[in-house]
């Protein structure tokens, strides 16, 4: 019988970044879902605060070498490895000098947002699914963690729909308490625009703030996983008006066994709401 394949996109994994219960999950939830029989990819920005030497990062040269066009601007996209070798798992890293080599994430020392982080997100989820082609390795399901990962269901199910790799694949996205201040670049939907997305894809997006970049990821996702006891109020309630399947917060010590059965309920045809 053929593994079933998940692909794990985070915005961050502990050691790379600091730990936290985004990072940790980031770290241990594919390694409990390898455990549990399945295969997996794992991958995640090259931020700058990521130290390459300590974690000894290196090229992926027959991966490597692609350009993204956004906004009829081309950037060089590389791939990047690191192995965690008590969890036997590689984790991929998606990076490009001119986005990814300053000393933060997605925003600087005084908490204030990065002005091209709406670019930094198209090109980290274009470049994650580019990469995933590459590899020829057709995920059945792709779970996605935290806003900076927002773009990937919708490219997933509108960019991608007709290439193979992913006619068939399921989108769960996870949200966590990282809500952001401010709003993305005004050029942000025009931006994200690819082959297969149309204005109308964008619509929901009535303000280029955290919670309308939730809820663009949330509609096209086929379940959501609640990743942190308290999470964004307007997320919530918003939550609250969609018929997708839902996994409630989990308790750190059992929550593999809890994702591994949503992910059979998502997975699963005409999946009802849990």
């Amino acid at each position: 019988m053929e593994k079933e394949r998940v692909l794990f996109v985070a915005q961050e994994i502990t050691p790379y970044l600091p730990e936290t219960s985004m990072s940790f999950i980031g770290r241990y939830l594919p390694q409990g879902i390898q455990e549990k029989g399945r295969e997996i990819r794992t991958f995640m920005p090259r931020f700058g605060s990521v130290n390459e030497r300590r974690n000894q990062l290196h090229e992926v040269i027959r991966l490597s070498g692609m350009n993204i066009i956004i906004d009829d601007s081309d950037h060089p996209l590389i791939i990047k490895v690191a192995s965690i070798q008590l969890a036997r798992m590689q984790v991929y890293f998606i990076d490009n000098e001119e986005y990814f080599h300053r000393k933060f994430t997605v925003s600087d020392n005084d908490d204030n947002l990065f002005d091209d982080n709406d670019e930094r997100a198209i090109f980290f989820a274009r470049g994650v699914l580019e990469t995933v082609k590459k590899l020829r390795w057709a995920p059945h399901l792709v779970h996605c963690q935290g806003w900076f990962t927002s773009l990937i269901p919708l490219y997933i199910k509108k960019a991608f729909r007709e290439d193979p790799l992913f006619n068939d694949t399921k989108v769960v996205f996870s949200i966590y308490d990282d809500a952001f201040k401010g709003i993305l670049a005004k050029e942000f939907k025009k931006k994200a625009i690819i082959d297969g997305i149309s204005d109308k894809d964008m619509q929901i997006m009535t303000s280029l703030d955290y919670f309308n970049i939730m809820k663009l990821a949330i509609n096209f996702s086929d379940g959501i996983i609640i990743g942190n006891p308290t999470i964004n109020n307007k997320v919530l309630e918003y939550l609250k008006t969609t018929d997708k399947p839902i996994l409630e917060y989990q308790d750190p010590e059992h929550y593999i066994d809890s994702y591994s059965d949503f992910y059979d309920t998502v997975l699963t045809p005409n999946c009802v709401e849990l």
